[in-house]
C-alpha cells in the first residue's frame, strides 16, 4: 500500500496542537491533585510547553503547506483548555480560592472571554470558503496565550522568590479581570505572525527583549516572561490611544474646514 506523504503531512501539525492540550490538560490534573508550591510551579512550566506547541504548530503548519480549516478549529480549542481552563484553574488554586465566589467568577470569566476571543479570531481569520487568509498586522484583542503567559509568569515568579505574591490576592484578582477584559475588548495587538520590521517595530523589540534578558540575569527568568508579556499589551495599548488620538485630531481638522467653508 503506497502512502501518500502530502496528505500525512497534514497530521504532522495536529501532533503539535494536541501535546499542548495534553500539558494544558496534565496542568490541570496538577492543580486538582495538589496545593503545594512545587504543583503549581510545575503547572505553570506545563502550560509554558503547551506555548511552545502552540507557537510550533502554526510554523509547522506554514512551513509543509498544510493549513487548513481544521487545523484552525483544533487550534483554538486546544487553546480554550492549554490557555483558557489551565491558567484559571491554577490561578485559582493558587492565589484566589480564598475570595470564594467572586473568585469562581473572575476565574470563570477568564475563560469564557477567552472562549469569545478565540470564536471572534476564527470569524476573522476564515475566509468565504472556510480557507485560513493570511495573517495581518493587527489582531482585535489580546491573544489568550499572551494572557494565560502573564497569569503563568505570576505563578513561577513566586516560585522564584519562594512565595509572597500568592498572599495578595486582591492584585492578582485585578489582573485576571484586566487580561479578560483585554481579550474581548477592540484594542489592536500587534500580530506576531506576521511581524513588519519597521524601524519603530525594530526599536520596541529590541527594547522589550532587551531589557527582558537583563531581568532574566539580574533576577529570574519567570520575571523577564512576564515583562515580555507586558510589554507587549502597554505596546497594543499605546499604539491604541494614540491611533485614538490621531483619528480624533484627524475629525477635528476636518470639521475646521468644514465650517470654514
Amino acid at each position: 500500500m503506497r502512502v501518500n506523504l502530502r496528505k500525512s503531512l497534514f497530521i504532522l501539525p495536529n501532533l503539535f496542537t494536541l501535546s499542548s492540550i495534553f500539558c494544558g490538560f496534565y496542568a490541570v490534573l496538577l492543580c486538582v491533585k495538589g496545593a503545594s508550591d512545587d504543583d503549581h510551579y510545575r503547572a505553570s512550566l506545563l502550560i509554558i510547553f503547551a506555548m511552545f506547541f502552540d507557537t510550533i504548530d502554526g510554523r509547522v503548519a506554514r512551513l509543509t503547506r498544510t493549513q487548513s480549516a481544521f487545523g484552525l478549529q483544533i487550534d483554538s480549542l486546544a487553546d480554550v483548555v492549554s490557555f483558557g481552563m489551565a491558567p484559571a484553574v491554577l490561578v485559582y488554586r493558587w492565589a484566589l480560592e480564598p475570595l470564594g465566589f467572586i473568585a469562581v467568577a473572575s476565574c470563570f470569566a477568564f475563560v469564557a472571554c477567552g472562549a469569545i476571543r478565540l470564536a471572534r479570531f476564527n470569524v476573522l481569520a476564515m475566509s468565504t470558503t472556510g480557507a485560513p487568509k493570511k495573517p495581518d498586522k493587527y489582531i482585535l484583542g489580546l491573544p489568550i496565550p499572551g494572557a494565560a503567559g502573564i497569569l503563568v509568569s505570576l505563578v513561577a515568579a513566586n516560585h522564584a522568590v519562594t512565595g509572597g505574591l500568592s498572599s495578595t490576592p486582591w492584585p492578582i484578582l485585578i489582573v485576571v479581570v484586566a487580561l479578560s477584559f483585554f481579550m474581548v475588548s477592540t484594542i489592536r495587538f500587534r500580530s506576531l505572525k506576521d511581524l513588519r520590521m519597521s524601524w519603530r517595530t525594530l526599536l520596541l523589540v529590541g527594547f522589550a527583549l532587551g531589557s527582558s534578558i537583563v531581568l532574566a540575569l539580574k533576577l529570574h527568568i519567570a520575571f523577564a516572561l512576564g515583562w515580555l508579556l507586558v510589554s507587549y499589551v502597554a505596546i497594543g495599548l499605546v499604539e491604541s490611544i494614540l491611533g485614538a488620538a490621531r483619528k480624533l485630531s484627524k475629525r477635528g481638522r476636518e470639521a475646521d474646514r468644514i465650517s470654514q467653508q
